[in-house]
């Protein structure tokens, strides 16, 4: 028996129906999935929301500007969370479900949630994801970056340069009032054409007033499926792409990291984005 479909998009008593709401219930009654209303931030919101990705832009522009072969994740981990912290703002990773840390570290096979560590020193030939995400007076927004540490490998400078433009290629599949899907299919698209496997476990997400909203966007998929994207939903794109298998384990030993099943390495950038009338507009530029 099918499951009974859930009315998302409710009318507030009283307001006459606008433009937006005739839009997304026309939709809804064809039968897509489209959000609910408090995933549509407001003017204010949205407003609040991108200062936090302000704050954000600086922490990795300083990791930018700081990182190096021979420094520990730890130095990294303290950068992050001095920063944040002189702008009045939260690391939101820190104590989020017991993480430890105020960022993320992910060096090499390492496909995301890396937890910094004073014995983990950056060695020549590594590439490691930053993912750093932020909370200023309630709002959250979330980014990532890759550095390549000295003389990296013309294969993992590809990985790199790859996964950068499937991040590019995934914004601009994002249209107002296309699917989540539509970005999944143009990213595994791309991946798999360049001769890489893209992470199956682990997804983009909403983000503004919480660290994770509705929807999932998953970086696979099929065109014109998932939920319907509406101008003021904020989310991210963060593909992982990995060299090898696209299957992954995470570490028994801290419960957090986790790593490509065969140990070849992964790639991963990430915006978060501000869906408007005419594409995306990106909050952690």
């Amino acid at each position: 028996m099918p499951k009974k479909r859930i009315n998302n998009w409710r009318i507030i008593k009283g307001q006459s129906l606008t433009a937006l709401d005739k839009r997304i219930l026309y939709l809804q009654n064809k039968g897509h999935l489209v959000p609910i209303r408090n995933l549509v931030k407001t003017p204010e919101q949205i407003e609040g929301i991108r200062r936090s990705g302000t704050i954000n832009t600086g922490v990795l522009d300083l990791v930018q500007s700081e990182i190096k072969e021979g420094m520990s994740t730890e130095e990294i981990d303290r950068l992050v969370y001095d920063y944040t912290v002189s702008q009045g703002a939260i690391p939101a990773p820190l104590n989020f479900e017991g993480f430890p840390k105020s960022v993320c570290t992910s060096i090499n096979e390492v496909v995301c949630h890396g937890i910094p560590d004073k014995n983990r020193i950056l060695r020549n030939g590594d590439i490691i994801n930053v993912d750093v995400s932020t909370i200023l007076d309630g709002y959250y927004s979330d980014a990532s970056r890759m550095f390549m540490i000295g003389e990296v490998s013309p294969e993992k400078q590809r990985l790199v340069n790859v996964t950068k433009e499937c991040l590019e290629i995934g914004m601009k599949a994002a249209r107002p009032f296309g699917f989540v899907g539509d970005i999944g299919h143009a990213i595994q698209k791309h991946a798999e054409k360049n001769g890489y496997s893209v992470v199956r476990d682990l997804c983009g997400h909403g983000v503004g007033l919480a660290f994770h909203e509705e929807p999932e966007v998953n970086h696979f998929g099929k065109k014109g499926t998932g939920m319907v994207l509406v101008p003021g939903m904020i989310f991210t794109i963060e593909p992982m792409i990995n060299m090898g298998t696209y299957e992954v384990f995470i570490d028994a030993a801290d419960g957090w990291t986790v790593i490509t099943a065969d140990r070849k390495p992964s790639a991963q950038w990430e915006h978060t984005l501000l869906m408007t009338e005419n594409g995306v507009e990106i909050l952690t530029f």
